[in-house]
Order: structure tokens, then sequence, then C-alpha cells
């Protein structure tokens, strides 16, 4: 839905003859129900990262297959340790058989005072002061989430949200238009006009593939965890390979969520913070001219 309004403002042309005033128009981008549940899962998500970082914590370490313990073969693994000549604690990432000294990001990092921390994730990005306090915020978290996202996902299918917004255009998906828009994205060039009334053809794909795929595979991989769940649906340990190889599955997505969230972070403060930050308020969106600034 678009509402139109006529900008009152009115500027003199080079030849010093006053131009017709410029057309400013709002379009009505976000639903109730998409701008809720949208907060909601911002939300939600936060929480899950940051408990799930406490988790994590507990044993740094992934594993594939159905069984991890200390001194198994990992293929991810974040640690504190001492330098044996400088005993000073250093932080080394192994990724299979490399490792990576990660002092001060990974492994090991500094409070305030500057004194070193041992852990996998600094103690300010968790949730959570214990184990079964970090479990509790992430399982309680996590059924808030499904819960609000079986909500959009039944208000997508039923008014056609999905296919009226989400699904891309025949004429979108030919590789000469994907290339554009991925060239458009490179020079960091912003939609105007009638462009900027629809996403692009790569937010389309990648909110289906966040939607249909990334978030599903985060709930079911983190239910496989679950002993009570598997043990009603033991063929989750088929589907994803165990519960160490759910677990590392797990890890993964997460981390690629929080980069679709990074990414998602930049494309609005490069497109107009405030013109965004109120279409995911109020649900109006200001719609660009070509030309303008």
């Amino acid at each position: 839905m678009a509402l139109s309004e006529q900008n009152a403002v009115s500027v003199l042309n080079s030849a010093g003859v006053r131009a017709a005033p410029a057309r400013r128009e709002i379009i009505y981008r976000h639903t109730v129900v998409v701008r809720v549940t949208h907060w909601i899962n911002v939300l939600c998500l936060t929480l899950l990262l940051m408990s799930g970082l406490k988790l994590f914590n507990v044993h740094p370490a992934l594993y594939w297959g159905n069984y991890g313990y200390r001194g198994a073969p990992t293929l991810l693994a974040i640690d504190g340790m001492l330098d044996p000549e400088t005993r000073q604690p250093v932080g080394v990432t192994r990724i299979g058989d490399h490792n990576f000294v990660t002092t001060g990001v990974l492994g090991v990092t500094y409070d305030s005072d500057g004194r070193p921390q041992r852990g996998a994730f600094p103690v300010w990005a968790t949730l959570g002061d214990d184990l079964a306090l970090a479990r509790d915020w992430h399982f309680l978290m996590a059924w808030a989430f499904v819960t609000n996202g079986a909500i959009y996902l039944l208000f997508g299918l039923f008014t056609g949200h999905f296919r009226r917004d989400l699904a891309p255009a025949a004429a979108q998906l030919r590789p000469r238009h994907i290339l554009r828009d991925i060239w458009d994205h490179i020079r960091l060039r912003v939609a105007r006009g009638e462009a900027a009334k629809r996403y692009n053809v790569l937010q389309k794909l990648t909110y289906l593939a966040v939607i249909f795929l990334a978030l599903p595979v985060m709930v079911l991989t983190g239910l496989t965890m679950s002993p009570a769940v598997t043990a009603a649906f033991p063929f989750l340990f088929d589907l994803f390979g165990g519960r160490q190889s759910a677990r590392t599955i797990h890890f993964i997505t997460a981390n690629l969520l929080v980069m679709f969230v990074l990414v998602h972070l930049i494309e609005v403060m490069l497109s107009g913070v405030f013109n965004l930050m109120r279409s995911m308020i109020t649900g109006r969106y200001v719609i660009k001219q070509e030309g303008t600034s």
C-alpha cells in the first residue's frame, strides 16, 4: 500500500523559474505482525546468542559424530593456556590441525582492569553466571523464538506475504539481473524510486534462505542436543549424524546468522538508519526519488 503526498517545497531552476514541487512518496512497508515479530526476534536471538556462548564456554570444542570428550579429535577448539617461555596466558583457536593465536579475542580476554580471563568467548558477551542459568535462558528464549516464528510463518503463508514480498519474480532470477544487483551492492548503490518499493533479488533470496533453511536447521539441531527429544524422535540422530554433529552444525549456523545480521546492519546504515528504523516501528517508509541524496 502506498500513501502519496505532495511536498510543498519548491526550488528555482538555473533560469530563475520556479520549478514544480518535488513529489514525496510514503509507502506502508511493514504490517503490524511483521514489525512485532521482527523486534521479538531481535530480543530472542540476542539472548539466545549470549546464553549459547556461555554454554559453549563450558566445553569449548566441536566434534563430529555422536560423542565428544576431552582428548577426542576436534573440528574446532578454543582454549587458553600458559606460554611455557613467558608464563603469560595465551588464547589459542584450533581448526583441525591448525593453531591460531587469538589472545584478546578468543581463548583469553581481559577485563576492565587488564586482568586476563580464560574462556572461549569474553564474559561480557555471555549470559548466565553458571551452566544451569545459561541453559535456562537458552531454553526459555528458544521456545519464545519458535512460538514467534510460528506466528510469523502462519501470517506469511495465509496473507500471501511470502509470495507477494519475498518470492523473486522470474525476471529477477535471470543471471544478468542477479549480476547487476551484485554489482550494485559492491558499489554500495542504494535503490531509489520504484526500485526502493520492493526487495531486490539478493535480499529476497537471503531472507528466504534464513527463514526456510537456516532457522529451521537451528531449531532442529537444538532439539537434537536434547536427550528427551531424541528419545522420542531418534530419527534426528540420522538426520544430523549424531548429537555432537548437531552441536557443530548448530554452532556454524549461529555464526552464519550473526554474519547475516552484521551485513543487514551495514545495509541499514547505508540505506538510511532513520528511514528504515521508522518503517520497522511505524510501518511507513519514505521513497527517495532518483537523483536525490
